[in-house]
């Protein structure tokens, strides 16, 4: 069933750091009026990389989340810059934070972290053919980078210090993408 979106009567703003926050007043095509809250992402979104080693084996990164004060095992991501495109993020995160550059990088899709009240999208990129490479980046301190095989993901899901969303859902997406293209 295709659903004709709310009529916006009026938005009121507010800034929040990173974010702008958005109260719409909605009224829906039955009639009902209701008011919702969203937060509006201030940048050009972000990358989530898939970093693959070679056919088996992805790197992972360990960093401090500081929303749980504990050191957390997850993919390489970061934010999109004034002037880049998904591809040219993720290549210059994945030196930033791995060590590495790519020579494949492939836009697998979007993610959303809460399409209900959050505007934040980021892009899902598979890197292959990587060669060692540094830049500096804006960690406080060299990241742990840990090799981990596609076929041990089973384990890696029920780890408590792998706990992003973003990294789990990234991983089983790219494991079926990487199936498909042998």
């Amino acid at each position: 069933m295709t659903r004709r979106l709310p009529l916006i009567h009026k938005v009121v703003e507010e800034h929040i750091g990173p974010f702008r926050q958005e109260q719409l007043d909605l009224e829906f095509s039955n009639g009902e009026r209701r008011h919702f809250q969203r937060l509006v992402s201030g940048g050009h979104g972000a990358v989530v990389v898939v970093p693959m080693l070679d056919d088996e084996t992805v790197l992972l990164v360990r960093e401090y989340a500081a929303g749980l004060h504990r050191y957390e095992l997850g993919l390489v991501k970061g934010r999109i810059d004034a002037g880049e495109n998904p591809l040219q993020a993720a290549d210059r995160e994945l030196k930033e934070e791995a060590g590495y550059g790519s020579r494949k990088l492939d836009v697998l899709r979007s993610l959303t972290l809460a399409p209900t009240y959050m505007s934040h999208q980021s892009w899902l990129v598979v890197a292959r053919d990587l060669y060692p490479e540094r830049l500096p980046g804006d960690e406080p301190e060299e990241l742990e980078v840990v090799p981990w095989k596609l076929a041990d993901l089973d384990k890696l899901m029920l780890r408590e210090d792998f706990s992003e969303g973003r990294s789990l859902a990234a991983l089983f997406i790219a494991r079926e993408w990487l199936g498909s293209q042998r």
